[in-house]
């Protein structure tokens, strides 16, 4: 219920990115060092056929799901059984999206933008032509079908600047989130234990975002870590004033 809002969804989870981004925590999906056994499609297949009225839709995410040429196949497939799909995507392969869309494969999209334009590769870990990115934001923006753009906010690598600019870059979407570094296993070590962007210079965003997009979220994450807020102290006079009942 919370992968595809509203509706109960099964996860399909695919191997293998064309990005290495330094806070990633799914090494098992993206360096092919740690890739653990394949399920075969079949079984995937008999799960959601098994699964009946239970179930209403199928979230695909990796990864990057479209560096996989057989994936418009795959969702056919899956279409053939009532399903509604979710696609989350890095937004790399704007030529497959439109296939996609056009096809009438897609019920949801969910794209990551890393960056603003000059710092992607950093963020991205990769070198990326961000004119393929900003033609999945516009493909997707102009599809009538149920979006969201999103970007995982990390101390030291984003600014309250940046992602305003994001937010020009996402501009007349369905909605936009900003969303909690988890530093528990990142695909660079250093980064490790970090803890996740301030939540007060996020709400302090709001007001530039609401006037940008339909929907601006702050998403919080349970396993996000987070600074200790440190209270401040009273001073020995208001103390004694306090336990006097004073004021």
């Amino acid at each position: 219920m919370i992968d595809f809002p509203g509706k109960a969804a099964a996860v399909v989870y695919l191997q293998g990115c064309n990005f290495r981004c330094p806070y990633c925590k799914s090494a098992e999906l993206v360096e092919p060092a740690c890739f653990g056994p394949v399920i075969p499609e079949e079984v995937v297949m008999e799960f959601l056929r098994n699964k009946g009225n239970n179930l209403e839709a199928v979230v695909i995410t990796g990864g990057e799901p479209t560096i996989h040429k057989e994936l418009p196949a795959f969702i056919r497939r899956i279409r053939h059984l009532g399903l509604l799909i979710k696609l989350e995507t890095n937004g790399s392969n704007p030529e497959m999206l439109r296939e996609l869309m056009q096809e009438g494969l897609l019920d949801f999209i969910a794209m990551d933008v890393k960056a603003p334009s000059a710092n992607y590769a950093q963020v991205a870990g990769r070198r990326v032509d961000t004119e393929l990115i900003r033609d999945s934001i516009w493909a997707i923006k102009n599809s009538n079908i149920r979006h969201e753009f999103r970007t995982t906010v990390v101390p030291g690598m984003h600014t309250l600047r940046e992602l305003r600019e994001i937010g020009d870059m996402v501009h007349g979407c369905d909605a936009y989130a900003v969303q909690d570094f988890v530093s528990s296993a990142p695909l660079r070590r250093e980064l490790a234990g970090l803890a996740a962007f301030p939540r007060k210079p996020l709400e302090d965003l709001s007001r530039y975002m609401e006037r940008r997009v339909e929907k601006f979220i702050i998403r919080a994450h349970d396993e996000a870590k987070r600074i200790p807020i440190r209270r401040r102290r009273a001073s020995p006079a208001s103390r004694i004033e306090a336990r006097a009942g004073i004021g």
